[in-house]
């Protein structure tokens, strides 16, 4: 998914504050799945919720305001009980 990366996502530096990209992570999550027919908010009406446990991020290059980056979501793993996702960021 594309996002285009605001003022207000950045440091004093016009570099975006590490912490969004995990908002970013959440905006290709819950697009993923909508994307599968999977409405994560009836799915939460439904009893079902989805609980972030770990994120490991490595950061390789910044983006910056101004900038349109794309966020790849993809699945690396599934269990009975969870499945974990992927992402991959790279400037439009």
């Amino acid at each position: 998914m594309e996002i285009n990366i605001y003022y207000a996502d950045t440091d004093c530096g016009g570099v975006v504050y590490y912490a969004n990209y995990l908002k970013y992570f959440e905006y290709g999550r819950t697009e993923y799945m909508r994307q599968r027919g999977l409405d994560p908010s009836e799915l939460t009406k439904s009893g079902i919720v989805f609980t972030v446990v770990t994120a490991d991020v490595v950061y390789h290059a910044p983006s910056r305001y101004g900038d349109t980056i794309i966020v790849d979501t993809y699945i690396v793993e599934t269990s009975r009980a969870s499945f974990t996702f992927g992402y991959k960021v790279h400037n439009n």
